[in-house]
Order: C-alpha cells, then structure tokens, then sequence
C-alpha cells in the first residue's frame, strides 16, 4: 500500500526482455534504501513492484507480460517516481494507493496557468464512473485532486512542489500515463451491486431455509 506522495525520482537504466516479461534495473540514488529489504513493494510510476535485488543506489524488480499489457513506461529506460510501501506509523499525506493500474489515461492538455499547471486527461472509458470532483486519483504515482470532470475528461491543477519533485514535468498532449481510481470508489459500487443485484437470492436463501426440514425441526 501507498500515498502518491513521490518519495524521490528516479530512472529505469535498463531493460532486459525475459520471454514476454521484463527485468528492470532502476537507479534510486535519492530514495533511502536503508530499510528496504528483498521482496519489499516499491511503487514505480504508480505500479507495485517487488524489489528482486538491490544495493545502496539501486533496485532490480521483474515485471510479467500481465503488467506490461495493463500499464505503460516499464519497458523503457526513462525517468520514474518512486515510493516506498507505506507504513503503518506513517502519515497518510496522499491518500490510499495500491499500486494497481486501472488503466491508461492520455494526456489532452499541459498549460501553464501562472505559477501553477493545468493537466487535462482522458481516461479509459470503464473507469471514468470512479472519478469524481474533489475526489482525489493516482497519475504516474502522484497522488492528485481532480477539479474538473467532463465525461471521460479530467482536470487537475499542479502546484510548482509536485512539478518539481515528480516526472509530471516531462508531461506533454499525447503522453500516455497510468491511471488508479480511488479505492473507496470501488468498494461502494460493490456493495451498491450487493445490495440491488443481491437482495432476491438472499430472499430466497432464507426462504429455502426456513422451508427445509433440518430448519423446522430446530424450530419445533
């Protein structure tokens, strides 16, 4: 689990093909390493991944085929925000982030508007239902607050701090990035379908069991 809130930046410095998954090695030299240990979760441009090796400077993470088809920037050497897995005893500055990819957003609009930035992007169509104004969404690991919505349009205004501390800068119209809802989002619509969709089988589960024999004779 994590918060968006972008611990350092760093790089994939390689890429090395493994069948259809791939193995990365990415440079930390900003991130604090010392409490990381193999098997470890760090989040790379929003995606978990599992720490396989590692120094002082550095990371190597394996990424599957299934990963690679559902996000984008793990298959190339480039910039990337990192995050440490969150702690218990941490703050929680962002909000909660699994770093599980829901999908890939394009980017339609990066403008200046003054000292701050305005970023416009559209989201997949299957996810837009789960983006809400003054809802908070996870962009490239950046934990940010939605401003605007138009149906499957998005806005975000971007304060000098996060383009400075994050790769958002590198953005431009056309860049691919990866998406993650707010998890709370999720949850209400299942149980919003629980209790629609449901209500009739629980109906008549009671109904089968207040019928059964087993059940009248408990209560004879």
């Amino acid at each position: 689990m994590f918060t968006g809130i972008i611990q350092s930046v760093g790089a994939i410095t390689q890429t090395n093909p493994v069948g259809a998954d791939v193995h990365l090695s990415i440079a930390s030299e900003a991130l604090n390493m010392s409490d990381v240990k193999l098997g470890d979760s760090i989040a790379v441009n929003g995606v978990c991944l599992t720490v396989v090796n590692m120094s002082a400077s550095h990371f190597e993470a394996h990424v599957s085929e299934e990963t690679l088809s559902v996000t984008v920037g793990l298959n190339m050497t480039h910039p990337v925000n990192l995050e440490k897995a969150l702690r218990l005893s941490d703050r929680l500055g962002g909000h909660l982030v699994s770093g599980h990819v829901d999908g890939v957003g394009k980017v339609l609009k990066f403008e200046s508007l003054g000292e701050c930035w305005q970023l416009d992007i559209r989201a997949p169509h299957a996810i837009s239902k789960y983006i809400s104004i003054k809802g908070s969404i996870c962009v490239n690991g950046v934990s940010l607050t939605v401003n605007k919505i138009s149906g499957d349009d998005f806005s975000i205004n971007l304060i000098p701090h996060t383009l400075e501390n994050t790769t958002l800068k590198s953005l431009s119209e056309g860049s691919t990035v990866n998406l993650e809802v707010d998890q709370i989002a999720r949850y209400v619509e299942r149980m919003t379908q629980w209790s629609t969709e449901d209500t009739a089988t629980l109906n008549q589960i009671k109904k089968d069991n207040q019928a059964s024999p087993e059940m009248q004779g408990q209560s004879s």
